[in-house]
């Protein structure tokens, strides 16, 4: 059975973040991801994380003024200073949670940039990333996003992930793989997973249409467990998912399938 992870970022929302642990633990979760730790000093997260026996399984580097609508700032050429503190604010928080994976997000395509500058600062930013997360034993993934949901969003398809990674050049460089985004945007799931395994760092779930709970849409769950098991894939799969009428009383697929495993 593979192993889930609660995205505390969209799961539990009816609690004030520091308290969504518990009530992952509660529901039988075992791991934890979420978009960002920095609001919260790390030894009170990591002291949830202790009391409830979880796993930091992920979490993203700083992706610039969320409430403002940035998505990231490694592609913007006037924010390379700040990214390069923010990895190494990233590492610090990595360190204290035992955490040993770090989310980048690539940012939206910034007005009156010309693309292959905006490009050429994502590859340089995501090179300086990878080394220095790579030296504090620390894995970087990189996530190819829907338009729908960010439009103009700078990464979109795995396929330009893998000319990204060629550019970069860096072996502690792989794709986070979110089977609702590659969905919308590409379709093909299970057949991409396979041919791009090997360079896949973590994976992320959610049906379609709506982000919600599998069971919901049109996505073949049950047939995508069932292939990560088989092609021997032993990280977490977060569950990155809005749920549709609270977060506890929609936890039917994960129950089901547990049973059922």
């Amino acid at each position: 059975m593979p192993k889930f992870a609660a995205n505390l970022s969209m799961l539990y929302t009816e609690h004030p973040f520091i308290e969504r642990f518990a009530a992952a633990a509660a529901d039988g979760f075992k791991a934890v991801e979420y978009v960002s730790p920095y609001e919260a000093p790390p030894e009170v997260i990591a002291a949830e994380l202790k009391r409830y026996d979880l796993v930091q399984a992920l979490f993203n580097l700083p992706a610039g003024d969320w409430a403002a609508g940035e998505r990231g700032i490694a592609c913007l050429p006037d924010r390379v200073a700040e990214f390069q503190a923010s990895v190494d604010k990233a590492i610090a928080y990595a360190r204290a949670l035992d955490c040993g994976k770090i989310n980048c997000l690539a940012g939206i395509m910034p007005a009156g940039v010309q693309p292959d500058v905006a490009q050429a600062t994502l590859v340089g930013n995501l090179r300086h990333a990878a080394q220095r997360l790579a030296d504090a034993g620390i894995s970087l993934v990189f996530e190819p996003i829907n338009t729908r949901d960010i439009p103009d969003y700078f990464l979109t398809t795995t396929d330009q992930a893998e000319r990204l990674m060629e550019q970069v050049g860096h072996a502690n460089l792989l794709i986070q793989y979110d089977f609702y985004h590659m969905q919308i945007m590409q379709g093909d799931l299970v057949a991409t997973f396979e041919r791009l395994q090997s360079r896949i760092g973590h994976v992320q779930i959610a049906d379609n249409p709506g982000r919600h709970e599998p069971g919901t849409g049109e996505i073949n769950h049950d047939f995508i467990f069932e292939r990560l098991d088989a092609l021997g894939y032993e990280g977490w799969v977060g569950c990155e998912y809005r749920p549709a009428a609270g977060t506890s009383a929609g936890l039917g697929w994960l129950k089901t399938y547990q049973k059922g495993s």
